[in-house]
């Protein structure tokens, strides 16, 4: 018997890498800083991640660098010919199966760049005298809410399944 799992729990060391095929597929690929505590200082371990599909899709919208996210995968190694030098590389790959994001709502809003009409309804900084130039134009509309964060399991429990 073989078992290939891994299972996660750290922050995004960089914004994911998203790209869109003709196929339709997606994929992201990130960075993962896990901590490992020592006697010393905490000293991370980095883990290559790889996300295809509707998950790809949470990551690019949801994912930023220093997010709290957990994953399970396996490990793969990808393994390639330098262009330079002829060698032979490899470097460890986690694809992940399941993606979690694990920080509040707040630190995963999707961030979208302003539009040159919505810049006009960004209230502007209060100026020298105190008073705040943009009171008279139009008031600043807030963002809808954000869709619910994936959970690890979303279909929600009877109570004939609760074990107490």
């Amino acid at each position: 018997m073989s078992i290939n799992t891994i299972t996660l729990v750290g922050r995004a060391g960089r914004d994911p890498e998203t790209r869109f095929f003709e196929s339709g597929s997606v994929v992201s690929n990130l960075t993962l800083a896990v901590n490992r505590p020592s006697r010393e200082e905490e000293e991370p371990d980095w883990f290559t991640l790889e996300i295809w599909g509707k998950q790809a899709q949470v990551a690019a919208d949801y994912v930023r660098k220093g997010s709290l996210i957990g994953v399970v995968g396996r490990m793969t190694s990808e393994r390639w010919t330098d262009r330079s030098t002829g060698e032979l590389r490899s470097k460890p790959v986690v694809k992940v199966e399941r993606l979690a994001l694990l920080g509040s709502r707040a630190d995963n809003l999707p961030t979208q760049p302003l539009a040159s009409a919505d810049a006009a309804q960004v209230p502007a900084a209060p100026d020298s005298a105190g008073g705040h130039p943009a009171a008279a134009g139009s008031a600043a509309v807030p963002p809808p809410p954000p869709p619910p964060a994936p959970s690890w399991n979303s279909t929600p429990l009877s109570e004939e399944e609760v074990p107490f």
